[in-house]
């Protein structure tokens, strides 16, 4: 299912969800001038299509002490499927990696993570990742501010 197969209606939906996944099936049908019974339908659709794929509580990072965003871009030794899939399975273990991208560009991978400082971060260098199979280079980035951070998706 693309945009295209949505109508307005779903598209409401989405867009009030995104905003707050506690919005309730009334509330939506409220904004929507319709009755709950299509709204509810019209959801666990969307939920069965995979165009909702879950509900999140988003956690203000700093709030629970993760200071640090660190932009991290990987070259691999190895490009086989093999090697690259190793490598991945390696960082989805890691609770610091809160994002892993396969990219184009002068690096392999893009990675994300959050810590609770410099010598946190020292620590996810020097004893994680630097012990990931098939690391090459390793080139970081700090967030020094975020300009802008959202979760919801333009429909």
């Amino acid at each position: 299912m693309t945009t295209d197969t949505l109508d307005k209606i779903d598209k409401r939906i989405l867009e009030l969800l995104q905003l707050n996944a506690k919005t309730t099936i009334k509330e939506i049908a409220q904004d929507l001038s319709l009755s709950t019974t299509p709204i509810f339908e019209r959801i666990k659709r969307m939920e069965a299509q995979g165009i909702i794929s879950q509900y999140v509580a988003l956690v203000n990072a700093k709030k629970i002490g993760k200071k640090l965003r660190a932009f991290i871009e990987i070259s691999i030794v190895d490009h086989s499927m093999t090697a690259i899939n190793t490598f991945v399975e390696a960082i989805k273990d890691y609770a610091e990696v809160i994002e892993c991208h396969h990219v184009t560009g002068d690096s392999d991978f893009l990675i994300v993570i959050l810590t609770e400082d410099i010598e946190s971060y020292n620590r996810f260098i020097t004893y994680k990742l630097s012990k990931a199979p098939n690391v090459g280079k390793v080139r970081s980035s700090f967030s020094l501010s975020t300009k802008k951070w959202t979760t919801a998706i333009k429909i």
